[in-house]
């Protein structure tokens, strides 16, 4: 009699789950904001799992912080094989050597195929042409990329360069570099890269910005590490991928400095894209997410701050940290 009632509540189990409108659970792992016991930081960082797939999208910054919130919140890492890079800041990037150093051990292949756009590799410099190298800006620790890059390929790590959107998991598509239809840039000033064969410096707009999105039978969930490349631009990227409703934006939108007048054109662009959800964490601003939910008439239990520990079901539920 037990085993036929463990039996119903695994087919009960599979049968939700097949049920769900996702394929995917996503919590965050980085953010600005944590409880009891979690580590928040500067940064960024998200973990999706499914029945067959954990994918990873952003590191963190500091390397310890992914390890150390993940075994607070029980996730198993040394699944993740596949992981997204946003962009080449450090603040998304930190954590990566560390994490494929640590769950090597349990899984050869775990953190070994990482995903970025066209232009991560690119040197930055200071306005002088000096290249950067206090290991604050990226990409990991490194302020040079190529060292970086030489670093991670020793570990074992292989990178997948993208110019175009790509499905990388079932229903999950990376963007690629995002073209600048609306927005042109949001993000800090200072940083240049060399164009004209090395010899111009021009202001680093960081075109390797990308975002990913998760298909679902309500629509995109859209995810951002800092939105570099604009929402509106980073939506019509992914309606391109499949015309269907930005149902749920969730991580960073880099709107902690801007107006009230772009905050609210930012919501209403969303709210004509279909909106319903919004989890703005990191770099959004905690005063633009609660502007943008308020535009967009979101209800309380659809809108989030976002914490370590947050949630996004399969059911399209949110979760909340019990700090939020």
């Amino acid at each position: 009699m037990q085993k036929l009632i463990v039996a119903m509540v695994f087919g009960l189990l599979s049968i939700q789950a097949q049920s769900a409108p996702s394929k995917y659970e996503i919590t965050i792992l980085a953010t600005n904001i944590a409880n009891y016991g979690g580590r928040g930081e500067w940064s960024f960082g998200a973990l999706y799992e499914s029945d067959t797939e954990s994918v990873l999208f952003d590191t963190g910054f500091d390397e310890e912080t992914m390890l150390h919130n993940a075994k607070l919140l029980n996730k198993n890492l040394a699944k993740v094989e596949k992981v997204v890079l946003s962009h080449f800041h450090s603040d998304h990037t930190g954590g990566l050597l560390r994490l494929r150093r640590e769950y090597r051990k349990k899984n050869t292949n775990a953190f070994t195929k990482v995903y970025v756009a066209k232009g991560f590799f690119a040197q930055r410099y200071d306005q002088s042409g000096a290249q950067l190298s206090d290991g604050k800006t990226g990409p990991g620790s490194y302020g040079n990329a190529a060292e970086f890059k030489k670093a991670a390929q020793a570990l074992g790590i292989k990178f997948t360069v993208t110019d175009a959107p790509l499905e990388i998991a079932p229903d999950l598509f990376i963007t690629g570099p995002v073209a600048r239809r609306h927005e042109e840039y949001v993000g800090p000033a200072g940083l240049f890269i060399k164009t004209g064969e090395g010899s111009v410096l021009s202001p680093d707009i960081i075109m390797d910005d990308q975002s990913m999105g998760m298909m679902t039978e309500q629509g995109w969930v859209m995810m951002s590490g800092c939105g570099h490349s604009g929402i509106m631009n980073t939506t019509e990227i992914l309606q391109d991928v499949e015309d269907k409703p930005i149902f749920a934006a969730m991580g960073g939108f880099h709107l902690w400095q801007a107006s009230d007048s772009a905050i609210d054109q930012t919501a209403n662009w969303l709210v004509e894209k279909g909106l319903k959800k919004f989890m703005g964490g990191h770099c959004t601003g905690i005063r633009a997410g609660r502007r943008i939910a308020d535009v967009a008439k979101i209800k309380r239990t659809d809108h989030s701050h976002t914490a370590v520990g947050s949630t996004f079901s399969r059911q399209m539920e949110i979760g909340r940290s019990s700090v939020e």
